[in-house]
């Protein structure tokens, strides 16, 4: 695919012909709002783009690092209004597990539109909400599906953690909260509370373990360890400060700390420590869930159930829509607790209930594992190649590529534990091979704790071709960005 491919009724250079009359139209459209989006070519993209800069705060995350506008999209192509295709591997921060405007998710909405249904019920029962719910729990590991209740919230995934913790405090009658470093949970008060970034004591903070930065500078089974004998010795030492909790909450794969997968081992030892102590799990597939890590719930690799079970992005099959899923002992009844008006939308219920069935159906979580474990084999070849790639790591098609100072200071591991050495995180590095991405037609996503991480989050629909594609393209931007950084160099 051309990374410069022009839509139809542009130049060659993805410009309008006619500036003026693409100005006349904006300064027209400000004058009487439509409701319309403008055909591709007619409205030049950098006006679009400065009149976002002048309107909205300069708070704006993915618009700053990524100058585009889409006018159209299908599967992994977007079409900007520049006249380029862009291969899309943020997919909505993970939001379209299908892609962009999938079939079934179009038919699906369409015929609740055609239907005359009402689009905004509160929480009465509807077929629409009837057919999602019972989807939702085929696709639920069968010992929390047999003894489940799901709850509704706000439209995004913080809505969702904030009424898991809501219910673990209800059920329990206990305040306190466990959560892990470099955990994000949402950008409402109490999921920040319980995130990586918290600077106030709203919960115990425990070490999340990981290969490449262990928190113990050992690395591998050592590492997960010993951040379980450090969870366990605060739970039972009467001195450690730490009281009974509430709940647990914790990331199968860590997406904003990192793309950080937790051991599966770990999580065993989590769900018996908590178990034993009858303390709630809380497992967060806000970003894991609908096959995405190669598994339909990320808890699935370590064959863990979790008493609750948070879930937004994939689940509404791109339209906004969180809720809770969890053990029925730990629903108190109360009345009115962390709902909220939009919790009955229709609309993504309906493009949610087409899209767990379609993942389901076609078996895309294993297609995703086979196709994740590709990608990172070939990834980690790159890694061979460039010293400025520190690690690489994921689960399924959820994976980072961390950009590290290839001229740092190294950091061995203590003891021979672990593999390799570290060097210090570059969010610099890492934001040039995203510019460099996008200047070929690559659209991808950066976190992790220094904002050094590479992230893809290709749809689960992507193709063998378009793999190969993305791998291409993502490949020439890291030997860009290696270059540069050599003639820099005295």
């Amino acid at each position: 695919m051309a990374v410069t491919e022009p839509v139809r009724g542009e130049t060659s250079e993805g410009r309008v012909a006619d500036e003026g009359a693409a100005v006349q139209e904006a300064a027209d459209e400000e004058e009487t709002p439509a409701l319309r989006v403008p055909p591709p070519g007619r409205l030049a993209h950098e006006n679009v783009l400065r009149r976002q800069a002048a309107r909205e705060p300069a708070a704006r995350t993915y618009a700053r690092a990524l100058p585009i506008v889409p006018v159209r999209a299908r599967g992994l192509t977007i079409e900007g209004a520049d006249g380029r295709r862009y291969l899309d591997c943020l997919s909505g921060a993970g939001t379209l597990a299908l892609g962009h405007n999938h079939p079934v998710v179009l038919e699906a909405v369409r015929k609740v539109l055609d239907s005359g249904a009402p689009l905004q019920v509160l929480d009465l029962a509807t077929p629409v909400r009837d057919a999602f719910v019972t989807e939702l729990f085929h696709t639920l590991p069968p010992r929390l599906a047999d003894h489940a209740r799901v709850r509704f919230c706000g439209p995004a995934g913080t809505d969702a953690a904030e009424a898991a913790l809501t219910l673990v405090r209800a059920a329990t009658g206990r305040p306190g909260v466990l959560a892990f470093t470099g955990a994000g949970h949402g950008m409402t008060a109490g999921s920040l509370a319980v995130s990586g970034g918290a600077t106030d004591a709203g919960a115990t903070v425990l070490p999340y373990p990981q290969d490449y930065r262990c928190p113990f500078g050992v690395g591998g089974e050592g590492g997960a360890e010993l951040a379980a004998r450090w969870t366990e010795s605060l739970l039972d030492d009467p001195r450690s400060g730490v009281g009974p909790p509430a709940g647990m909450i914790v990331e199968p794969v860590q997406d904003e700390g990192g793309v950080i997968p937790a051991p599966d081992a770990w999580m065993r030892r989590l769900r018996r420590l908590t178990a034993d102590r009858s303390i709630p799990l809380i497992a967060d597939e806000v970003q894991t869930g609908v096959g995405r890590t190669g598994a339909f719930w990320a808890v699935e690799h370590s064959g863990i159930t979790p008493d609750v079970m948070v879930l937004s992005k994939a689940i509404g099959g791109s339209l906004p829509l969180a809720l809770i899923v969890y053990r029925d002992d730990l629903d108190v009844g109360e009345q009115g607790v962390h709902a909220g008006t939009f919790h009955g939308n229709q609309l993504a219920m309906a493009a949610g209930t087409a899209t767990l069935a379609h993942v389901r159906a076609n078996g895309l979580a294993g297609r995703a594992a086979t196709l994740g474990d590709r990608i990172l084999r070939e990834l980690s070849c790159l890694a061979e190649e460039f010293r400025c790639i520190g690690d690489v790591r994921g689960r399924g098609l959820m994976i980072g590529v961390e950009m590290v100072d290839p001229e740092g200071e190294t950091e061995e591991k203590w003891a021979g534990h672990g593999a390799g050495a570290t060097r210090p995180a570059s969010p610099e590095l890492a934001a040039a091979v995203q510019r460099e991405c996008l200047s070929r037609g690559l659209i991808v996503g950066l976190g992790g704790r220094h904002a050094s991480v590479v992230r893809l989050l290709p749809p689960l629909t992507i193709t063998d071709e378009q793999t190969v594609a993305v791998l291409d393209r993502l490949s020439d931007a890291v030997r860009a960005v290696a270059r540069a950084r050599a003639k820099e160099r005295p």
